[in-house]
């Protein structure tokens, strides 16, 4: 793929997006918002790649919006007489909030502003161990959170803390990010990437697509329900598609027959009907 700020390659069953202005520590950038949000869309399409791993490249993750090239907001959008700026990051975040594909952040330097409201949305954050500086700064710069963060960060470390880091806009370590349960491991810098990839690896080798999109969705799409019968409900559907599924077929007989499974059904063609189950959300003003 010809990208400007990111590339994007296929290792076996992963895409490979790694965000590539190294000499502007990866500044975002409206341009990388939108090469983003295309190679997230080829990878959600395209039923050889069950996941995602973002990383950067150089000594950065992201450091943040690259302000003299206006990386915060983008496409004045008319509505009737009126102009929505809409916030890149969100833009980038709620893509991925929809998909089928898990995603998986290999955070392998700063990770401030967009750099770390990104990979809020992403399902596993892997950081290196000499990572110095992660922060949602936002306060500190006269603006205010984006990329969905308000959202997200409270129901990953809780409001407490998503308070103190979001009003604070104070840098931290990896390690302090792992102590929050913000990243769910870290690993020596030289590590990263081959553990990223080989959790990728993991996912793409030994569990069905059908099963690990509804999964995704359902952990995603509950966060925000007020009562566990709402995630009764939908396991109880999702359990009985699959029950009478080829997937379900072949991953009882794999375990009986202890050998690999091979799985065969496609999130393209083959998504329960009642998929997806959420009312889609249009941005307003």
């Amino acid at each position: 793929m010809d990208f400007k700020h990111i590339k994007y390659e296929v290792q076996n069953r992963i895409a490979l997006i790694t965000l590539n202005r190294p000499d502007q520590m990866n500044a975002w950038t409206v341009t990388m918002m939108n090469e983003l949000i295309e190679a997230l869309g080829i990878s959600e399409t395209d039923d050889h790649i069950r996941v995602v791993v973002v990383t950067g490249a150089g000594r950065a993750f992201c450091a943040g919006a690259d302000l003299s090239a206006g990386g915060f907001n983008v496409n004045p959008k008319n509505e009737g007489e009126r102009t929505a700026h809409r916030d890149t990051a969100g833009r980038a975040t709620l893509v991925m909030y929809d998909m089928k594909k898990p995603i998986i952040a290999a955070i392998n330097g700063p990770a401030v502003g967009v750099g770390m409201t990104m990979t809020l949305a992403m399902d596993v954050r892997i950081a290196a161990d000499n990572v110095a500086k992660m922060g949602f700064i936002f306060n500190r710069r006269g603006i205010v959170p984006e990329g969905c963060s308000t959202f997200f960060l409270p129901r990953i470390v809780g409001i407490s803390l998503a308070a103190e880091l979001i009003l604070t806009g104070r840098l931290f370590s990896s390690s302090e990010a792992l102590d929050m349960g913000l990243v769910s491991r870290i690993v020596p810098a030289e590590a990263l990437l081959e553990t990223a990839m080989g959790l990728a690896d993991e996912i793409a080798e030994n569990t069905s697509a059908i099963s690990t999109a509804l999964a995704r969705q359902m952990l995603w799409k509950g966060l925000g329900q007020d009562h566990p019968m709402a995630a009764h409900i939908l396991e109880s559907k999702g359990l009985d598609y699959m029950f009478a599924r080829e997937d379900c077929r072949e991953g009882v007989m794999s375990f009986l027959e202890k050998r690999p499974a091979r799985f065969s059904m496609r999130p393209s063609t083959d998504m329960p009907e009642y998929y997806p189950w959420w009312q889609e959300h249009c941005f307003k003003v």
